[in-house]
């Protein structure tokens, strides 16, 4: 148990779905947002391009948990402002990989024969593009899970992220950090969690990696 009496187990199951909505949400907005930008900026070429991707390099500039904890501090603690803080975090990365990928496409063979057919832009995009673009950009993005959980739960240690007292392996090492002193075990379950989930994904994103490889 915990220093108000409750069930330590409970609370780190149940807390889980807090931390895995806060790993998975900003990354599958982040993917969309994300892929949308770099695809149109990739696809678009020239000054768009340059607009685009500049724009997306000002976010890029800046490391990832300053930008987290800055935007979290500006907008306020709660779960919605976290995630906000989150997505616009994994946007510009993602947005980088769409648009190198998209940019490698557009002087391809089979895109230059469907413009001498007669394609329109937007259908190149839909038919040809999005089908090469999005396989790698998933494997990157789910790479980036691992890291949103570990932003996600110290954006909830440092009290910017879920408010007590909803368990979340973030927070919850934030109330049991006076008792690692007396209980070392008991404040290293949820960071175990968080630890054994992030592997987890880290894992999954390099069979999805190997998994592509041998079928390109």
């Amino acid at each position: 148990t915990d220093e108000l009496g409750r069930d330590m187990l409970s609370r780190l199951i149940w807390g889980g779905r807090l931390s895995l909505l806060m790993g998975v949400t900003p990354v599958v907005l982040a993917f969309i947002i994300g892929s949308a930008i770099g695809i149109i900026a990739g696809y678009a070429g020239g000054w768009t391009n340059t607009l685009i991707m500049r724009t997306v390099d000002v976010f890029y500039a800046f490391p990832s948990v300053l930008l987290a904890v800055a935007l979290s501090g500006a907008l306020g603690a709660g779960l919605g402002n976290a995630l906000l803080s989150l997505t616009v975090v994994f946007i510009p990365p993602i947005a980088r990989v769409a648009e190198s990928v998209t940019t490698r496409l557009r002087s391809s063979d089979f895109i230059e024969a469907a413009r001498a057919s007669g394609a329109g832009a937007f259908t190149i995009v839909r038919v040809h593009v999005l089908g090469n673009v999005l396989g790698p950009i998933f494997v990157y993005a789910t790479s980036l899970i691992a890291v949103s959980m570990i932003l996600a739960s110290g954006l909830s240690f440092l009290g910017l992220g879920v408010r007590p007292p909803n368990p979340e392996w973030g927070l919850m090492l934030n109330t049991l950090r006076t008792a690692i002193y007396v209980q070392p075990w008991v404040a290293a379950l949820p960071g175990a969690m968080i630890f054994m989930v992030s592997i987890s994904f880290n894992l999954l994103s390099d069979g999805l990696r190997s998994a592509m490889e041998v079928r390109q």
